[in-house]
């Protein structure tokens, strides 16, 4: 059925290569919906004869309605023959194309005369990894080793915020350093900016009352591949090793099952606020726990962050599949801890993380400037 659906979006592509359009379509492609603030800003800045559609998954339907509420035009959209036949003629006569993840079609597209295509990652560094990079992609077929790379050769811009970040990409898709965009990241500008800071805590305050006059642990795990989260008895205890502390759990959008189950034992030291975002919560967070989640680049830019913790009881397996970044104990601000007992006492002892090194290397461009650098340097791409 892929090759079918890949062999669809060529032909329909093919046929509208030479479509012509009044208005050129920019495209936002949007699976993550932690980016609005740049989609809006860029909306504001094109020319006239250019008109911003929101192509979005389902699982980000509310961020899309937010936006239609700002009169941009949003489309739902899955890999399927409604997509191909309405959606890529769209995308045919785009100028410029922003993704935010890996999208399986752009294997298939021929790639738009006189356009851009842009990655726009959805997050600011990477400790696990991904692309060639992930040791599965050398078990697959040659045939889906090929589509990964057409997929990948198809993007002309990555913008990224650090060099570092720069070679995640070189390494992970096999494209030319030349590609890599070094003007920060956008969805980072937030973490910069007192409005956002104020409006945070506004929403905290309001549904979660109390929680910020508390020493607030956040315990954020990434996404694990067995889709599933265990919150040990043992893992537990060292979670609440400080008296006074406030443990929040948030796990992965796609563990909610088990977040929803787990908040019906909530108790005074460990909540779950399902109605707060991660980002959210993190401005009222004095320690963050997490492992190999790029949750750990944005806490590092916040004003009050004081430390931010590795557990990473499954460092050896994780190493194996999907793998981890090279050198990665060289720029990780503080060591992996391995044990609940290891975790108890970095709780208690509660050290102050020095991210100085930290965000050196990974938000070397992060200023709270990156949205208007890059939406500037596109609008000036589209009126040549």
């Amino acid at each position: 059925m892929k090759v079918i659906y890949i062999w669809l979006v060529r032909l329909i592509s093919a046929l509208n290569f030479f479509r012509r359009s009044k208005v050129h379509s920019v495209i936002y492609l949007m699976s993550f919906g932690n980016n609005l603030k740049f989609i809006l800003a860029l909306a504001d800045k094109l020319p006239d004869n250019q008109q911003l559609v929101v192509f979005y998954r389902p699982d980000v339907e509310v961020e899309a309605t937010q936006l239609a509420a700002y009169g941009i035009k949003v489309v739902p959209f899955r890999d399927n023959l409604h997509f191909v036949f309405t959606g890529i003629p769209v995308i045919m006569t785009s100028q410029l194309i922003f993704c935010d993840n890996y999208y399986a079609f752009l294997g298939g597209l021929l790639h738009p005369r006189h356009a851009k295509i842009v990655q726009l990652w959805h997050a600011n560094g990477a400790i696990k990894r991904f692309g060639w990079g992930d040791p599965t992609t050398s078990q697959r077929s040659k045939e889906d080793q090929r589509r990964f790379q057409r997929v990948y050769d198809q993007f002309d811009d990555y913008v990224v915020a650090s060099d570092a970040m720069g070679n995640v990409f070189q390494d992970s898709y096999r494209v030319p350093r030349s590609r890599m965009q070094l003007m920060g990241y956008p969805r980072s500008d937030r973490f910069f900016s007192a409005k956002w800071q104020a409006g945070a805590r506004d929403r905290i305050d309001r549904l979660a009352p109390g929680l910020a006059k508390h020493r607030v642990i956040l315990y954020a795990p990434t996404y694990r591949d067995s889709m599933t989260f265990e919150l040990t008895p043992e893992l537990k205890e060292a979670l609440v090793a400080d008296p006074n502390a406030v443990v929040v759990v948030k796990l992965h959008p796609l563990l909610q099952k088990y977040e929803q189950r787990l908040s019906q034992s909530t108790t005074h030291q460990v909540r779950f606020y399902p109605q707060l975002s991660t980002t959210d919560l993190l401005m009222v967070t004095e320690t963050l726990i997490t492992d190999y989640s790029s949750i750990a680049f944005d806490y590092s830019l916040l004003p009050h962050a004081h430390s931010l913790l590795f557990y990473m009881s499954d460092l050896e397996e994780y190493q194996q599949n999907p793998g981890i970044q090279p050198h990665f104990l060289k720029w990780l601000p503080s060591a992996p801890l391995k044990t609940p007992a290891e975790l108890r006492t970095a709780i208690v002892t509660d050290r102050q993380t020095d991210f100085t090194k930290f965000n050196h290397h990974w938000n070397t461009y992060n200023d709270g400037h990156a949205t208007q650098r890059v939406v500037e340097y596109y609008c000036r791409y589209l009126k040549k």
